[in-house]
C-alpha cells in the first residue's frame, strides 16, 4: 500500500495539486443548503462533465479558508502500482508540529 504525506506547507500543496492539473475550490455556497465554503482540489479532466457543485476560487482564498479552518492536506505522491496519484484529504492539523 501507497503511503499517505501530511503538510501544511502551502508552496508544496501548490505544486502538488499543479503537477497533476488541479485548482482550488469549495464547495459552492449558493448551491447547497448545508453550508459551503469546504475545500476541495478540482481535477477537471478533458471531456469529463465539470462538478456544478464546486467553485474555483484563487490559492489566497483557498489558503485563508485552509489556515482560518486549521487544516492540514493528506496527499500521495504515487499509487500502491507506481502511478501518480490524485488522492488527496483536508484533515485537521491539531497535533501537529509542521
Amino acid at each position: 500500500m501507497a503511503s499517505a504525506t501530511k503538510t501544511t506547507d502551502h508552496d508544496a500543496i501548490r505544486k502538488w495539486v499543479e503537477e497533476r492539473g488541479g485548482c482550488p475550490a469549495r464547495v459552492d455556497i449558493k448551491r447547497h443548503k448545508q453550508g459551503g465554503g469546504i475545500l476541495r482540489i478540482d481535477f477537471n479532466d478533458p471531456g469529463g462533465e465539470e462538478d456544478e457543485s464546486l467553485e474555483h476560487i484563487g490559492w489566497d482564498e483557498f489558503f485563508k479558508i485552509f489556515e482560518e479552518n486549521e487544516l492540514a492536506f493528506l496527499h500521495q505522491d504515487k499509487t500502491a502500482d507506481g502511478q501518480v496519484s490524485r488522492f488527496n484529504k483536508f484533515v485537521s492539523r491539531s497535533g501537529d508540529e509542521d
